[in-house]
């Protein structure tokens, strides 16, 4: 197997990598009960706005449907005193993974106001 997961992170409302971004990766059950998911791992972002480390490395990739949550507040609390509750805080992104020989990039493009993903390379 030679696939993995990776993200990055960019804050598009200073124009940089974000860092200090924590994330948390679940994987969801067969059946896509929400009540019924595992976390795999949390980390957060370095200077470049990317984990050190693969989400998920080849040997742990699997076939699923899996979620990252990237929790965003904090990070854009340190550049100005946004209205509480923030309008986005933490930013959930589903996905599914078909395909263990394949490099999955899920980069989030994010503001205070907005975000958006796509897949990566």
């Amino acid at each position: 197997m030679s696939g993995k997961l990776t993200t990055h992170v960019l804050d598009t409302a200073n124009g940089c990598p974000a860092q200090g971004i924590a994330i948390a990766l679940w994987q969801l059950d067969s059946n896509l009960n929400l009540d019924s998911k595992t976390l795999l791992r949390t980390t957060q972002t370095n200077h470049d706005g990317r984990t050190d480390l693969p989400l998920l490395a080849p040997e742990e990739i699997e076939v699923g449907v899996y979620e990252l949550i990237f929790t965003v507040g904090n990070y854009f609390a340190q550049y100005a005193d946004y209205p509480q509750p923030l309008f986005l805080d933490q930013i959930p992104i589903r996905f599914g993974i078909s395909d263990l020989e394949v490099h999955y990039h899920v980069p989030l493009l994010v503001s205070p106001w907005s975000y958006s993903t796509y897949r990566g390379s």
